[in-house]
C-alpha cells in the first residue's frame, strides 16, 4: 500500500467501510455494504467450485462459466478497480488496489477464474474485518468526543435557562442534576458533592469534591444537583483541552510509523518490478538453454502469487494500529500522550527524575510528630491559629480541635509566627526565630529538625513543637517501586532543603535526592544525566518552573490534575490523575506497544517472504497467497488490539 499517509488510509476505509465494497456513503450504511458484497461473491464462488466438483453439465461450457465466474467476481471486483484507478489519478499508482487487480485479472486471463474471485473476495472480507477492529481502537479515543456536553442549565433571574456550553460566561451559575456531565469548569458552590471523574481521569469511585473546590467539565454529578460557578469558557475547559490533546496526539507519527511509510513506497514499486522479472527471467533463461521448457502462463501464475502476497497492508494497518491502540488504552488510565512518538520514546527511558511538591507529595501539610505538648496543650494551639489562612495553621486545626479558650492580644509577627495571651498567659507559636526574639531558650537540637517545625512557650518557658511535613502521595511508594521492577533510575529534584529531600526520598526509596535546587540547577542536572552514557531521560512536575526541564528532557510528564497551564502546555505527556504511579503504567504501555510493533513487522515480513519464495517456487498458488496476506494482517491487527483489553482499574504488568 502506498498512501501519501496511513491518515488518508483511515478515512476512505476506516472511517466509511471498506472503500472497495462500497460507494463511501454514511458509515452504517456503508459497514452493511462492506459485507454483503463479498459474501456475495463467495457465495457465488462456492456455488460455481460445488458444480465443477459435482459434473454439472450445463455449467462445463467454458462461457458459462466465465459469466457466472465474472458475475461472482463484479460485487467485489469493480470496487478494487475503481480504487485502484483513483488512487493512480492521485499519483499513487503502486496501490495495493493495484496489485490485487493485476493479479485478479491476470488469473481470469489465464483461465483461473475461482482464484481470479477468491483474490477479491477473501481481501474484501479480510479489509471489512481489519476495518471492524480499527474501528474498536478508533472508537475507544473517539468516545472522549461523548465527554463534551452538548447542553447547560444556567440560573438567570431565579429561573433555569437551557443554552449551548459555548455560550456560558465566566460567573455564571450552572445546575447539574444527578447523571448530567458538567459542561464548563467553575467552582461548587453550597454543599460538598461526588462527582464521577472516571471520564477525565479513569479512577473508578467517585471522587468528593468540598465547596469552593474547581470542578471540571466533563465530570458527573453523582448524588445531588449542584451548582457551580463557571471560571472559565467552554473552549478553555479540561475536556475541550483533553480532545485537542488526542487530535494532535493522533497527527505526531512514531519513527516506526514514518519508516513503514517510506518503506511501503519504495517496496511496492520494487515488488511490482520483481514480479515482472519472474515473468521475463525465464522466457530470457529458455532462449539461451536447451532443455527448459518455458510456458507463459504457469510463470504468471507464479508471478501474480507473489504480486498477491507482496501487499503490505499488514504493515501497513497494524503498525499504526498499535499505536492508536496504545494511546487509547493509556486515555483510558487517564494518561494523555501528546503523539505516537512520545509513545515511542518513553519506551526507551531508563531514568526518571521528579520534582517533589506536587508530583511524589500532596504539596500540603499535615502534623507527623508532636513533642512535649499534652493534648489540651494543643487544643489551644489551634485555638490561637484558627483564623489563619497560613497552611500550617490549617494543618494544625485538621488533626486538632480548637479549645474553647479566650485568646486575647493576637499578634501575627511575619516571619515568625504568632503571639498571644491566653488564661493570662503569654503563648509563642511560631519559629525558633520568634523564641529567640522573645528570648525564650530551646534545645539546640531543634534547628536540626528535618521538615516544618512550629515551636510553642508558654510563660516564657519552651513547653515543646509540632513537626509538620509534606505528606506523600498515596501511591508515590508504590510509583517507585513500579519503576524499580522495570529497572528504572528513580532521581528526585526540589528545591526544598537536602535534609528534607534525603527524608522523603528515603520513605519512598528513591535512588538518588538533591535538595536546595534553584530552576536553573534542576536544568543542570538533567543535561548531566543525558550525558551520563546516553541515558534516556523523562521528568515528572508539575509547576511553571518545571516547564524549562520538560521541555529540555527527552520525555517530559506533567502532573495534569493539579499541575500548571504551562507545564502542560510543555509536557509530552499529560498525567490527569495526578498519579505517580501512572508513569510507570505510561512505560509499561510504550513498552509493550513497542514490543507489538516489533512482533508485527518481523511477523508480517517473515510470513510474506516465505509465501514469496513459495510461489516463485512454484509450491504456493493464488488461494495460498490471498489467504497468507489476509491471515497475516488479521493476526497482526489482533496482536496491536492486545493493548486494549487490559483493566484500568489494575496496575499494568511489563508483560502479559
Amino acid at each position: 500500500m502506498t498512501y501519501n499517509d496511513e491518515h488518508h488510509h483511515e478515512e476512505e476505509c476506516h472511517n466509511h467501510g471498506c472503500s472497495c465494497c462500497g460507494d463511501g456513503h454514511d458509515h452504517e450504511h456503508e459497514e452493511e455494504m462492506s459485507w454483503w458484497k463479498p459474501a456475495l461473491s463467495l457465495v457465488l464462488l462456492v456455488a460455481g467450485i460445488i458444480m465443477t466438483a459435482t459434473g454439472c453439465r450445463w455449467f462445463s461450457n467454458g462461457w458459462v462459466r466465465l459469466a457466472w465466474y465474472a458475475a461472482a467476481w463484479l460485487p467485489t471486483g469493480l470496487g478494487v478497480l475503481r480504487e485502484a484507478v483513483e488512487e493512480a489519478r492521485e499519483g499513487e499508482v503502486f496501490s495495493e488496489f493495484l496489485l490485487m487487480s493485476v493479479a485478479s485479472i491476470g488469473a481470469f486471463a489465464i483461465g483461473e477464474y475461482p482464484e481470479a474471485v477468491a483474490v477479491m473476495a477473501l481481501y474484501c472480507i479480510g479489509e471489512a474485518l481489519q476495518d471492524r477492529a480499527v474501528s474498536r481502537a478508533r472508537g475507544n479515543i473517539k468516545s472522549l468526543i461523548a465527554f463534551r456536553p452538548d447542553h447547560a442549565t444556567v440560573i438567570r433571574d431565579d429561573k433555569s435557562v437551557t443554552i449551548d456550553p459555548a455560550e456560558v460566561k465566566v460567573g455564571d451559575i450552572i445546575e447539574v442534576k444527578p447523571g448530567e456531565r458538567v459542561p464548563v469548569d467553575g467552582t461548587l458552590t453550597g454543599l460538598a458533592a461526588a462527582f464521577d471523574t472516571a471520564a477525565l481521569t479513569g479512577e473508578s469511585m467517585p471522587r468528593a469534591i468540598e465547596s469552593g473546590d474547581e470542578v471540571l467539565a466533563g465530570m458527573i454529578a453523582s448524588d445531588s444537583v449542584v451548582r457551580i460557578r463557571a471560571c472559565r469558557p467552554a473552549s478553555d475547559s479540561a475536556v475541550s483541552r483533553i480532545l485537542h490533546l488526542v487530535e494532535e496526539a493522533t497527527e505526531r507519527k512514531a519513527p516506526a510509523e514514518l519508516f513503514i511509510r517510506r518503506f511501503a513506497k519504495v517496496y511496492t514499486p520494487v515488488v511490482v518490478g520483481l514480479a515482472a522479472l519472474v515473468v521475463l527471467l525465464p522466457w530470457v533463461y529458455s532462449l539461451a538453454a536447451t532443455g527448459f521448457d518455458y510456458h507463459f502462463a504457469e510463470w504468471l501464475h507464479r508471478a501474480l502469487v507473489f504480486l498477491v502476497i507482496s501487499c503490505p497492508c499488514a504493515l501497513v494497518i497494524s503498525i499504526p494500529l498499535s499505536y492508536y491502540a496504545g494511546i487509547g488504552a493509556a486515555s483510558r488510565r487517564g494518561i494523555l500522550f501528546k503523539g505516537s512518538n512520545y509513545l515511542d520514546a518513553i519506551a526507551a527511558v531508563d531514568t526518571v527524575v521528579f520534582d517533589k511538591t506536587g508530583t511524589l507529595t500532596t504539596g500540603r501539610f499535615a502534623v507527623s510528630e508532636v513533642n512535649g505538648l499534652t493534648e489540651e496543650q494543643l487544643a489551644i494551639v489551634a485555638a490561637i491559629e484558627q483564623g489563619s489562612p497560613h497552611p500550617i495553621a490549617q494543618a494544625i486545626l485538621d488533626s486538632h480541635k480548637p479549645a474553647t479558650v479566650a485568646v486575647s492580644d493576637l499578634k501575627n509577627i511575619a516571619g515568625y509566627g504568632l503571639s498571644a495571651v491566653v488564661d493570662g498567659q503569654p503563648w509563642l507559636v511560631g519559629t525558633t526565630r520568634l523564641l529567640e526574639h522573645e528570648g525564650v531558650a530551646f534545645p539546640a537540637g531543634l534547628k536540626d529538625i528535618v521538615g516544618t517545625m512550629v515551636a510553642v512557650a508558654i510563660g516564657g518557658q519552651y513547653a515543646g513543637h509540632i513537626t509538620l511535613s509534606d505528606v506523600p502521595k498515596e501511591d508515590a511508594r508504590d510509583a517507585i517501586d513500579a519503576l524499580a521492577r522495570q529497572d528504572i533510575t528513580t532521581v528526585m529534584l526540589t528545591g526544598d532543603r537536602q535534609a528534607l529531600a534525603d527524608e522523603v526520598a528515603r520513605q519512598l526509596a528513591i535512588t538518588h535526592s538533591h535538595g536546595d535546587l534553584l530552576p536553573q540547577d534542576k536544568v543542570e542536572h538533567i543535561e548531566r544525566l543525558q550525558g551520563q552514557g546516553q541515558r534516556q531521560v523523562a521528568f515528572v512536575g508539575d509547576g511553571i518552573n518545571d516547564a524549562p526541564v520538560l521541555a529540555l528532557s527527552d520525555v517530559g510528564i506533567a502532573m495534569g490534575g493539579l499541575g500548571s497551564d504551562m507545564a502542560i502546555e510543555t509536557a509530552d505527556v499529560i498525567i490527569q490523575t495526578d498519579q505517580p504511579s501512572r508513569v510507570a503504567d505510561a512505560i509499561t504501555l510504550g513498552r509493550r506497544t513497542r514490543r507489538i510493533v516489533k512482533q508485527n513487522i518481523a511477523f508480517a515480513i517473515g510470513v510474506k517472504v516465505l509465501v514469496m519464495i513459495l510461489g516463485v517456487l512454484g509450491i504456493a498458488n493464488l488461494w495460498e497467497a490471498v489467504f497468507a496476506d489476509v491471515g497475516v494482517a488479521l493476526l497482526c491487527v489482533l496482536n496491536s488490539l492486545r493493548l486494549m483489553r487490559h483493566r484500568t482499574d489494575r496496575p499494568l504488568k511489563e508483560k502479559g
